[in-house]
């Protein structure tokens, strides 16, 4: 098979040596004697593979004891419902930074069950820029302060922890497990899983434990963190293959050297791109330099007739996903965990050689 490198935001590219395992056990998971796609998430080998996959993300993140960690479904965005019902706790408001599109869905939806109040917003200059922490304006009384530290679609990333003495929540679904963190500074982080973690359908949370037990009344008992903290997140049945893939993937990360070392092959990436962006003037990112993501780095050519064609040409030479969010134009390379430094480099060639022919 040709060597292709996808730089879509999500579903994203997974790593090709978990993948060859993924193939590997398709058929029979160890000695299970069954896919294990079929084997009951009751059974033994499920039950220790969870585990493991467990012990091995409290590894990697370093994970406090007083945090439970869950395996749910629904997506980031059953979060964004989740977060309030879980975390009000009597309280009638809750906090908000708006940073781009994900927040923008996590704040309407705050917004069914509590006061929400906006308290830094980047709208105003289009999701390029964040204002400086001394100037949020976070009440008091809130419940908890929600951010997104990556934002996939401006690809606007924070470079900092808000440090506030109430429970903060972090929607890390494109940057868990691109570097080393500090997870007791959170109440709650959750991701979906499908850009570092594995595929479509299961979503990772990390929640402190004295956060769990006291929910807004009348809710769904699947969205009571204690539901699923209390059944080891098989309260009903679970997403059986993401997970065990997600454990593939922590497997993977460790033998690459855990988050320290993924860290600094994730730096080295972005660089590269900006780099070639920057000292290109055909090339340009609208992002604020200090607020750059590392996972996701939009691009737009001089000339937005010639899209199409760059697209056209890039699928050629096996660059794929590339399109840019409508909201945004042009290009977006998403370099999540699992896009080598190799593919970075073919993906700047081909920019090079295209800046040639057309600039």
């Amino acid at each position: 098979m040709t060597q292709t490198y996808n730089f879509s935001a999500g579903p994203a590219m997974l790593p090709t040596q978990v993948l060859q395992k993924i193939q590997q056990e398709l058929i029979e998971y160890e000695n299970s004697k069954a896919s294990v796609m079929e084997i009951s998430h009751r059974g033994v080998d499920f039950m220790e593979a969870a585990q493991k996959s467990e012990k091995d993300l409290r590894d990697l993140l370093k994970i406090p004891s007083n945090y439970k960690v869950l395996f749910l479904q629904g997506g980031a965005s059953a979060q964004f419902s989740m977060v309030p019902i879980n975390l009000l706790r009597g309280k009638s408001k809750a906090s908000y930074a708006n940073t781009g599109h994900w927040s923008v869905k996590a704040i309407a939806e705050g917004m069914r069950y509590c006061e929400v109040n906006v308290c830094t917003d980047s709208s105003e200059n289009k999701f390029t820029d964040i204002q400086d922490f001394k100037n949020w304006n976070i009440e008091p009384g809130s419940a908890y302060l929600h951010y997104t530290p990556n934002e996939t679609i401006a690809g606007l990333e924070f470079d900092y922890i808000p440090d506030v003495d109430i429970p903060l929540v972090a929607d890390m679904s494109s940057t868990i497990l691109s570097r080393e963190i500090d997870v007791s500074k959170y109440g709650v982080i959750y991701a979906g899983a499908q850009k570092n973690i594995g595929p479509a359908g299961l979503t990772i949370v990390i929640v402190r434990e004295d956060l769990i037990g006291n929910v807004v009344s009348g809710q769904p008992k699947l969205f009571d963190y204690s539901t699923q903290a209390n059944n080891e997140s098989m309260f009903n049945t679970p997403a059986t293959f993401p997970w065990y893939v997600a454990g593939r993937v922590f497997e993977w990360l460790k033998e690459q050297g855990g988050l320290s070392a993924i860290q600094k092959i994730n730096q080295t990436k972005a660089q590269t791109l900006y780099k070639a962006i920057d000292t290109s003037d055909f090339y340009s990112n609208p992002v604020s330099i200090k607020y750059r993501s590392w996972m996701n780095v939009p691009f737009l050519l001089a000339d937005d007739s010639l899209n199409g064609l760059f697209l056209e040409r890039a699928k050629e030479v096996d660059l794929l996903a590339l399109k840019g969010h409508r909201s945004v134009g042009g290009m977006r390379a998403s370099i999540y965990n699992a896009m080598p430094q190799e593919g970075v480099d073919a993906l700047v060639n081909f920019m090079n050689d295209f800046e040639k022919d057309f600039g």
